[in-house]
């Protein structure tokens, strides 16, 4: 009889125990899991927005690392802080109505302090609503007070025209813009082709132009050397008139010196003595 009593006050007290074991582990996966609803992290580059299902979008951001919210009640909105490029591709005229292609390669982030603004007005893909847009704006408005060859020869200008707009559009919804560049430049085939006949027809004239002016140094040349000749041929006859004809002697002297010392260096030529026999030792018929 005691035995099975005490077998009895044993089995109550191991089922009590069961389910102390058992509310305790409840509790602690209960508030685990409270807990875990309770924080979020926020990694690298990132920041946080929380929806207050109460208050809405609450005006506080959260930095890097791991925080408290209320569970049920609110909820963490991820955004990625760092800068990101992307590339805007536009069509338009110019202000002499050429068709024009440009790309524009931008460094934009969102403004840290107003990402609640942010994601109230334009939502997580902001860049995706907003960039497109104000960039295809600039450049059309931009591009329409150049010509197309200003496009060219005044690109710096435009360039910098182009990132100073959009600069300051974009802050007007908290964007911030780190870099601003015009990558790419085309125009349509038909312009292509003129600006090549162009191209062509400048180097026609430049060439034509080189040939006027040899032309002219030639015939100045000519004039030069003509004008040369008369002087030196007036100078001889004063010469001539002055001196009488020693003056032609002392030319013709002068001249037959330098045929004699041409005619010396050359191998194919001999000199004989004048009125020499030139058969020595040969005899004659009559002999």
């Amino acid at each position: 009889m005691s035995a099975g009593t005490g077998g009895g006050a044993a089995g109550t007290f191991a089922a009590r125990a069961l389910l102390s074991v058992a509310k305790i582990s409840a509790f602690v996966g209960i508030s685990g899991s409270v807990l875990n609803a309770a924080l979020y992290d926020v990694d690298g580059g990132e920041r946080a927005v929380i929806f207050d299902r109460l208050r809405g979008v609450l005006q506080t951001t959260s930095g890097e690392g791991t925080h408290l919210l209320v569970p049920l009640l609110q909820y963490p909105i991820i955004f990625d802080v760092r800068t990101r490029p992307r590339t805007i591709s536009s069509a338009t005229g110019t202000k002499d109505l050429q068709q024009v292609n440009l790309s524009l390669r931008v460094l934009a982030r969102p403004m840290r302090e107003k990402l609640p603004e942010i994601y109230k007005h334009y939502g997580q893909d902001y860049d995706e609503r907003v960039l497109p847009s104000i960039g295809n704006e600039v450049l059309k408005a931009t591009v329409a007070q150049f010509n197309a060859d200003q496009l060219l020869t005044m690109r710096e200008e435009v360039s910098a025209n182009i990132r100073d707009t959009l600069t300051k559009r974009a802050s007007e919804f908290n964007i911030c813009l780190e870099d601003v560049a015009l990558t790419h430049l085309s125009f349509s085939s038909e312009y292509s082709k003129a600006i090549e006949y162009k191209q062509v027809a400048q180097q026609e004239a430049e060439r034509s132009k080189y040939v006027v002016l040899k032309a002219d140094q030639e015939r100045n040349a000519a004039i030069i050397r003509a004008e040369g000749e008369s002087e030196a041929a007036r100078l001889i006859s004063e010469a001539t008139r002055a001196a009488g004809p020693a003056l032609l002697e002392l030319r013709r002297i002068e001249a037959a010196k330098e045929v004699a010392h041409i005619m010396s260096r050359s191998r194919n030529i001999s000199y004989l003595p004048q009125g020499a026999n030139l058969f020595l030792g040969v005899s004659t018929a009559t002999q």
